[in-house]
């Protein structure tokens, strides 16, 4: 299965912002295509995004990118073994010659590393997340009791259902609040209940007098709407929002714990909660600053915070709690509470296995978000998983905020049995792709799926 012709194009992605989109072709006619995703909260040490600058798109096309797709990469990866996706990524690594891939742009390489995958699969005739678990030589359910490799394990989905931080300027400090369906016994009752209680939560907050337009990834974002300038204001003076959320960050748990009562749930026993911090964002001087709140905290401090917010709600799941940098921070707060909350790094670890490498030997969080732009190769993506398999952590598979029609990223999840997924809300077509790729995929495997019931038991 040769590689016979590679080309690439700019397309938009769900805010609006041009993208990179790859197509391999093998020698046999068969084609993958793939598009990479792009960040807002993003962390320092993530593979560069190849912009153009200028004008054109605000300075934020990828013509740049395109054309290396269309120039070297092609040359370099054309007449190569599609089914060797080690090689291409290495090959296109080497081409590239830096260590964020910033010289061709990882959303360039990204974009051929998914595409060659999806046109392995096509040219063996197997479904993508079964061509991915073949890349890899872990074992991938025996935590299940399932030790054979017929068996796939479809991830619990942390579902978005209030956006805040980057992706809803002006809601809450926290970037997500999130419901995990914990006492769903498949992947479909599971985006049922998700389902039900974002639509229930609509209700709570229009009876509350908060606005219910959406964020980035389709979750609601709180504001008043008589925060908004009128039309006809005599005054012509344009009034300063007041804080989004009433009393603060913790209302966004209250607000979500009455939607899922209303749509007939039990807090705790049928949903928990999981919450994307992104204090990077909130970080300025050391200090962490949560404005809707009117706090000004440090790290031991926000630490506190989770433990008081923990004690009042069944919070299974904090990413990015503490700042990308305070490592020492991060070893504090896995210490004090990683023995009941899974910690995620995303912005501290960047999908990088270098980074995971350290964090394991520091017991800094036990958890690893994977983002496939973040580092900028399937390959490198599942050395990630991998290694934090290897090492007892768990790992979520994510979206990034600018999302597009893509749906690889359910079949990695699946593929490598990560168990987690977080992929947005059920809103907005870019997230309910993945939700509905991934009924596709427990659908067609039928008693071979394996729901992951027990994501977060210890």
């Amino acid at each position: 299965m040769r590689i016979r012709d590679v080309t690439a194009r700019e397309i938009l992605d769900s805010r609006g912002n041009p993208t990179v989109e790859a197509d391999v072709i093998l020698d046999s006619g068969v084609m993958g295509r793939a598009i990479s995703p792009s960040g807002a909260s993003t962390g320092t040490h993530e593979a560069h995004e190849l912009r153009d600058g200028g004008i054109r798109y605000s300075g934020k096309g990828v013509e740049k990118a395109v054309a290396n797709v269309r120039g070297e990469i092609a040359k370099a990866v054309i007449g190569l073994d599609v089914s060797d996706q080690q090689k291409l990524d290495e090959t296109m690594i080497a081409l590239d010659g830096t260590e964020n891939k910033s010289r061709l742009g990882a959303n360039a390489i990204l974009a051929v590393s998914l595409a060659a995958a999806k046109a392995a699969a096509l040219g063996k005739k197997i479904p993508l997340y079964q061509h991915v678990r073949s890349l890899s030589g872990r074992p991938r359910v025996p935590i299940y009791g399932y030790s054979d490799t017929d068996h796939f394990l479809m991830p619990m989905p942390l579902c978005n259902v209030i956006n805040g931080g980057q992706h809803a300027a002006g809601s809450t400090d926290i970037q997500e609040f999130m419901i995990v369906p914990v006492g769903a016994p498949t992947f479909r009752e599971a985006v049922r209940m998700m389902a039900e209680t974002f639509h229930a939560l609509k209700k709570v907050l229009a009876g509350r007098g908060y606005g219910t337009t959406v964020g980035d990834e389709g979750g609601y974002a709180l504001r008043f709407p008589s925060s908004y300038p009128t039309l006809g204001n005599p005054s012509g003076v344009v009034r300063e929002p007041p804080p989004a959320v009433k009393n603060g960050n913790r209302e966004a748990l209250e607000l979500i714990s009455e939607a899922i009562a209303s749509a007939g749930y039990t807090v705790g026993k049928d949903i928990a909660f999981a919450l994307d911090v992104a204090s990077s964002e909130l970080l300025e001087e050391g200090k962490y600053h949560l404005n809707t709140e009117g706090k000004t905290l440090d790290a031991g401090e926000m630490i506190s915070t989770y433990e008081s917010l923990a004690k009042e709600f069944p919070i299974l799941s904090i990413e990015d709690g503490l700042g990308e940098s305070d490592w020492q921070g991060w070893t504090e707060m896995t210490a004090r509470i990683g023995g009941s909350i899974q910690l995620v790094g995303d912005d501290l670890l960047v999908t990088n296995p270098k980074f995971l490498e350290r964090a394991i030997n520091e017991k800094a969080a036990n958890a690893i978000l994977i983002k496939v732009n973040q580092i900028g190769t399937l390959t490198e993506t599942i050395a990630a998983v991998d290694r934090a398999h290897e090492a007892g952590w768990r790992s979520v598979v994510s979206h990034r905020s600018g999302e597009t029609e893509d749906t690889t990223i359910a079949h990695i999840a699946v593929g490598l049995g990560c168990g987690q997924i977080k992929t947005g809300s059920v809103s907005r077509t870019d997230r309910t792709a993945k939700y509905n790729e991934l009924l596709r995929i427990e659908e067609s495997l039928g008693d071979r799926a394996i729901f992951a019931k027990d994501a977060f038991s210890r």
